[in-house]
């Protein structure tokens, strides 16, 4: 992993207003076609009776609705938009984390928190950018949003996969499943 110094973070009210420009929302029909991404695999590989949880879920929940609308029980979190603490001390069947963790201050504990809150035969999904090589890093446009803050490779996902002893499957580049076996 590829962390920023501690110096170089936002304090709480720059990183929220940075946020607060995002104007996704669940009427706009090319970012519910983006969320399709990670909304199709795991309908694919849940029940239809599942209920799930979307981390980081931001100031207009779409992919919960999208699930909602597929049939699935949802609950949503987000440490600026919807910080409900009971929705943390559930278990689920599936949990989503979209464009999220490289956001994480502290992201050992809040994966490891979101690992322990599934379900036996539970799926956990990030959807984020890995790093490339060293020599491409430097000109890397994800890394100049300021409010991400850690940067993950393959290699990271795999000591997951292994730290877990969970089954990982990666979809595409950038969306990454671990199922607890």
């Amino acid at each position: 992993m590829v962390f920023a110094l501690e110096e170089h973070r936002l304090d709480e009210s720059a990183e929220k207003a940075r946020y607060d420009l995002h104007t996704n929302s669940p009427d706009d029909k090319g970012y519910r076609k983006y969320l399709m991404m990670v909304l199709d695999p795991v309908v694919a590989r849940v029940q239809k009776d599942a209920c799930g949880l979307d981390f980081g879920s931001g100031p207009g929940p779409t992919l919960s609705l999208m699930f909602e609308e597929a049939g699935y029980k949802m609950k949503i979190y987000d440490h600026f938009y919807a910080r409900d603490e009971e929705a943390l001390k559930q278990k689920y069947d599936f949990i989503t984390s979209t464009e999220v963790i490289e956001h994480l201050y502290d992201p050992k504990m809040v994966m490891d928190n979101l690992w322990g809150m599934l379900k036996e035969k539970g799926l956990l999904t990030f959807l984020t950018q890995v790093y490339p090589d060293v020599d491409a890093f430097e000109k890397w446009y994800y890394k100049n949003d300021l409010t991400h803050v850690c940067f993950f490779s393959l290699e990271t996902m795999h000591y997951l996969e292994k730290k877990w002893q969970a089954k990982l499957e990666i979809i595409g580049k950038d969306l990454f499943l671990f199922r607890r076996v």
